[in-house]
This record gives structure tokens, C-alpha cells and sequence, in this order.
């Protein structure tokens, strides 16, 4: 039996919807005598330390206000609940105060009734943080964060914690005839389990807890899609509705009429930015999904998912735990930019880059106070070390952090100077080097640069996780092969390759395959393994990848390795950061070749294939 429906717009608060798809969806969903409620994130790690560290949001508050105004409107018009978490981006408890103020204002502009506005604060003190910390019950938020230090919590002007269902759960109990529920950092599916347990628990005497580990792992697996809308569907959309069982199975399709959702859509999408597929950590337990299942609706758009468990850390002994996260400013940058064109300078860019900091040290010693200065480059292909082209333009981007803004600028000033008007061998060109003044400008300074200082694990005391405050069913068969009929390179015969944040200190890298026998070819023919990886991305010892392996239900291979550069351990949205959310790093993979025993095996499947569907065409044609 249905327990709930949810609606999300999309999967970001902030970043605009569709008003009139959306309102068509609601529509759908409150015609039949279902409880269904608006849910949507609003927070993430992935733009980076900035917002921990200033207070700023992810997006501005006019877009905030345009999507909470059409929510709102939403909310009146069908009287259904409606929940956001991680209030701004970073969760913080100004941010939370903020999107109340935001719906005060809309409320007012509208001229409509007062609402219960429930706010569940993710906020924690320095102190609490520090306590946990010398009793030993603080560890990284995997294997590659660094240790947390005193000086990090003391320096991080905030810290949230990733609080799980429990809190929201507790706040809906408490007024259940609520209208609007603004959380702080939260789990990303933390309000969509909040949700159905509170239907679920209207039916039953019995506490969160003993809903079971099948029902909670169905409500977190549904969560765990549904917070990035329409990402699970194909072509990716906005928005997405799910309808929620009793038992903890779960119908999920897109909001957009010319969208839907496939088998490998939606189980793929539990590799999207996760370390791995199988095991998803989160406040207080793990998600199991390793015996989910995944079958096709007959109206083609929706896929029912089950097999799902959550088991609680408690129950194995271990404490609750939740991640706690902050940031801090560690200086001031300045940029500048521009390009190189001559082919004579392009062939010994390297060098004349390092003789250009010796020059920029000597104008700027030690004694005027701490500095560092590296480049971007674009368009300078490497091959050992030495470039295998000379390109016909290379673009740079000098990026400059230091103790004062002052002392930035005038790092970048030298640097810059240096670019344009710096000698190297066999120089033709003596009028200057380098192309700079790109709008207007020669040295862009930045303001202050931030860093992730805490991504860490912290025991939690009992108690301490709550609040301050039927359709028939087809199996998939029409698999097609969607691959080039003379595959060489992955690129050839994967659908998906990807690359994604696994966390500010992760990436993780997708690749998934159409078909089952193609699938199946490449697992079997070790193409895919850590070597490969180590080799691909120059890493020194498989031990340091982080997790690598094949995940079957959404015919993909997946490997997480730490965020480094030039060998040490970085976090996203730091100093000599230029791919913040980690989308770029998967080109490598693109290239990488096939043996020719695969392409042999992928050649004679092509082959199968069409005689199949010639022997389908001729059948068709004798019936009519």
C-alpha cells in the first residue's frame, strides 16, 4: 500500500524550476487520498570551503526568494507540506534564519495566512567540537582527510554538523500540522526518510528504530535519489515524484513529460559522487544496496526499486556517529591572466615559468611576508615531462595567495611583468610576450581564499542525534548497443564516464555501459583495474586508491582516488583549485585503449546483433 508520495522540483534549491511542469506533477500527486509533501536540498560541499568560512550562500537570495515564492504558491494551492534542508548551502544557523526571513516576506507580498514554520538548527559550538576531540572521538572523514588539530577547530568561524532524519523527525512530531520545515546541514536524504517515517509511525505505536532495517533502507535509498531531482532520469531533468510502499519499495520518474526513468538511470545513479556504490555511509549507519533490484513499470516513465537496508552503527556495537564540517580563511588571492602565442617561447614554456619565480622571489623576499604563486596552464599538452606539440596558443592563469591582499597584488603585479617582458632563448618577439587585459583588467584580486579545516567523524552520546529544539511489472529486455562499430577506445563503447566530488578530499569516476554483453566483456577482459587507474592518473601505489570495483546492477566500473596536486592531498575550492567540483577529471579515461582481443570480441557482438535484428525484420515482415 502507498505510504506518501514526494514531489522535488529539483535538485537544488536556488537553481530555478519549471513552475508549470512541476504544478502538473502536484496535480497528478493529490488527486488520490495520499499524504505528499515538497522536499528539496539546498547545501553541498561540492562549490567549495567558501561559504563555511565567509557566511556567504550558494546561491543568491533573489534566486532563493524566486523558487520559494513559487514553493510557497505550491504549498497554498494544494496544502502539502513543504521541507528544505541545509538552509543556504552551508547549513549554518544564520542561513537557516535567512530562509524564514525570505518566507516572512513572501508571506507578506501575498497577503495570505501565517504559517507553522518549523526551524531545526545543525549549528555545534566550538567547545562541544574541542570536548569530543581530546577524548579521542573525533576520525577523519576518510582515509585521506588530514587529522584534525586544535588550531583547526579554534580557526573555523563555523562548524555544522550533518545531521541525520532524527532531528526532523522529532521537530514533525512534535507539530505535526506544520507548514513549512527550514533545516540546517543535514544528511541529503535526511528529510525525505524524516518524512515517510512520520507517516510510517502515524500507523504504528512502535519508535524510529524499530521500523526495521528493511523499511529505513528503502526510505534512504528514495532519499538518496530523490535529493537530486531529475538527475536519475534520461535525459536528466529538473524534477522528479516517488511514490513510497509500506514494505520500503519505492516508484520514482521524472517530472518532465519528455524525460523517464530507466532501470540503469536510476541504479546508476547511486554511483553519482559517492566513494562507492554498495556502501553508503551516513548519520548513524550504513546503506546496504547490495541486493537491490530494479524493474520497469509498464507505463515506461518509472522504475519500482527494492532490496535496500539501512543497519544503525548501535546496533554493531559502535557509536552514532555524523560528520561534522568547517572551513577557514588561510589568505588573500590575486589572479592574473592571459595568453601566450609565440611557438618559440610555447616550445620552453616550463622553463621560462621557472626562471620567472626566482625573478618574482627576488622583487618579493621572505621578508616582506609569506607568498606563493603557480600557474594554469591550457593548451600545453604533456608527454614525459616535455611537450609532444607546440600549440598554437596556451592560455594562463598566474594565482597568487598571501598573507595580506596588498602583498597578493603585488606578487601578481611582478609576475606579470615578468610574463610579458621576460627573455628566452632564440626571442624574436621583443615588444612583449604576453597577451593580458582580458575585460579590462591586469591583476584581479579575489579577497580571502578558504579551506576545508574539518571533515570528520564525531561520536555522538544517546540522545544527542535529536533536534535542539500497483502497477504491473516488465522486466527490461530492449537492451540496445550503443557503441561504435569499430570500437578502439572506452570512449567507443561506454555510455557514461564521468567524474564527480566523493566529498571535498575525493573524486570518483563513473563509467557505465548500455548492454549487458558489452558490460560483461570489458569486466571480464581486466581492462579495468586498479593498475590501469594508478597507471592513467600517475599514482604511485594502488594501495592509495580508495576504492575500485564493478557494480552490476548498473553495468558500471567505479574507483575513487584522493584529490591531490603534485602528490600532497588538497581539498576542492582551495588555492590552485580549477576544477571545484571535479567534473573535468574523467577525459583520461576517454582515451584509454582496448586490447585487441576486446575489440576482436566486441566486433563479433556487433556482428550477433545484427543478424538478430535482420532475422526480427524478416519475421515481422512474413507476419504482415
Amino acid at each position: 500500500m502507498p505510504l506518501c508520495q514526494i514531489a522535488t522540483p529539483v535538485g537544488m534549491l536556488g537553481y530555478g524550476f519549471d513552475d508549470k511542469e512541476f504544478d502538473s506533477a502536484l496535480q497528478s500527486l493529490t488527486s488520490c487520498d495520499v499524504p505528499t509533501a515538497i522536499i528539496l536540498d539546498s547545501g553541498s560541499t561540492d562549490s567549495g570551503p567558501s561559504k563555511l568560512a565567509s557566511g556567504i550562500s550558494t546561491c543568491p537570495r533573489s534566486a532563493y526568494k524566486k523558487d520559494l515564492t513559487k514553493l510557497l504558491k505550491a504549498h497554498l494551492k494544494y496544502n502539502i507540506p513543504l521541507l528544505i534542508s541545509s538552509a543556504g548551502g552551508d547549513g549554518s544557523d544564520s542561513h537557516v534564519d535567512e530562509f524564514v526571513d525570505i518566507i516572512s516576506e513572501i508571506m507578506a507580498d501575498l497577503r495570505d495566512k501565517k504559517l507553522k514554520v518549523l526551524a531545526v538548527y545543525g549549528q555545534v559550538s566550538k567547545s562541544f567540537v574541542l570536548d569530543r576531540f581530546h577524548r579521542g572521538e573525533i576520525t577523519g572523514c576518510g582515509p585521506v582527510v588530514p587529522p584534525l588539530t586544535v588550531e583547526n577547530i579554534e580557526t573555523s568561524p563555523t562548524i555544522v554538523a550533518q545531521m541525520g532524519p532524527e532531528p526532523l523527525l522529532q521537530a514533525m512530531t512534535s507539530t505535526p500540522d506544520f507548514d513549512i520545515l527550514i533545516a540546517g546541514r543535514a544528511y541529503d536524504p535526511a528529510p525525505f526518510i524524516a518524512y515517510c517515517a512520520f507517516q510510517a509511525m502515524k500507523r504504528s505505536d512502535g519508535t524510529f528504530e524499530s521500523l526495521g532495517t528493511d523499511i529505513l533502507g528503502g526510505f534512504t535509498h528514495m532519499g538518496k535519489i530523490m535529493e537530486c531531482g531529475g538527475s536519475c532520469a534520461t535525459p536528466k531533468g529538473r524534477g522528479a515524484i516517488s511514490t513510497m510502499y509500506t514494505d520500503g519499495t519505492f516508484d520514482i520518474k521524472p517530472t518532465d513529460p519528455k524525460a523517464k526513468c530507466t532501470i540503469l538511470s536510476v541504479a546508476a545513479h547511486t554511483l553519482y559522487e559517492n566513494t562507492r556504490p554498495d556502501i553508503l555511509h551516513g548519520p548513524g549507519g550504513w546503506l546496504d544496496l547490495t541486493a537491490t533490484k530494479y524493474q520497469q513499470l509498464v507505463d515506461d516513465v518509472s522504475v519500482r526499486v527494492r532490496g535496500a537496508t539501512f543497519t544503525f552503527t548501535t546496533d554493531t556495537g559502535s557509536p552514532y556517529m555524523v560528520k561534522i564540517e568547517g572551513a577557514r580563511h588561510i589568505g588573500f588571492r590575486t589572479l592574473f591572466l592571459g595568453y601566450f602565442k609565440d611557438p618559440i617561447l610555447i616550445g620552453q614554456l616550463k622553463d621560462f615559468l621557472n626562471t620567472g619565480r626566482e625573478h618574482v622571489t627576488a622583487q618579493n623576499p621572505p621578508s616582506a611576508g609569506a607568498w606563493r604563486i603557480d600557474f594554469h596552464l591550457t593548451g600545453l599538452e604533456e608527454q614525459d615531462g616535455s611537450p609532444h606539440f607546440i600549440a598554437k596558443k596556451v592560455f594562463i592563469v598566474g594565482e597568487i595567495l598571501a598573507e595580506t591582499q596588498e602583498l597578493a597584488s603585488e606578487v601578481a603585479h611582478s609576475a606579470r611583468i615578468y610574463c610579458g617582458h621576460g627573455p628566452y632563448p632564440n626571442q624574436k618577439g621583443t615588444s612583449g610576450n604576453f597577451a593580458m587585459g582580458i575585460g579590462g583588467q591586469l591583476d584581479i584580486p579575489l579577497g580571502e581564499c578558504a579551506e576545508f579545516t574539518i571533515y570528520h567523524l564525531i561520536n555522538l552520546k544517546p540522545g544527542e542525534c535529536t533536534a535542539r529544539e500497483k502497477a504491473k511489472l516488465k522486466e527490461m529486455t530492449d537492451e540496445r548497443l550503443f557503441i561504435s562499430s569499430s570500437p578502439r577506445v572506452l570512449c567507443d563503447i561506454a555510455k557514461v564516464i564521468r567524474s564527480k566530488n566523493a566529498g571535498p578530499f575525493e573524486l570518483t569516476f563513473d563509467i557505465m555501459f548500455e548492454s549487458t554483453d558489452v558490460y560483461q566483456a570489458v569486466k571480464e577482459s581486466g581492462m579495468l583495474c586498479p593498475e590501469t587507474i594508478a597507471n592513467i592518473y600517475k599514482i604511485g601505489s594502488t594501495d592509495d586508491i580508495l576504492w575500485c570495483g564493478f557494480f552490476d546492477q548498473a553495468r558500471a566500473f567505479k574507483v575513487t582516488l584522493p584529490r591531490t596536486r603534485n602528490g600532497a592531498v588538497i581539498c576542492s575550492g582551495g588555492y590552485m583549485e580549477d576544477d571545484v567540483h571535479g567534473s573535468q577529471q574523467y577525459i583520461p579515461l576517454m582515451e584509454l585503449a582496448l586490447s585487441d582481443d576486446l575489440v576482436l570480441k566486441l566486433e563479433a557482438l556487433i556482428r550477433n546483433r545484427m543478424l538478430l535484428l535482420d532475422l526480427a525484420q524478416s519475421t515481422i515482415a512474413d507476419i504482415l
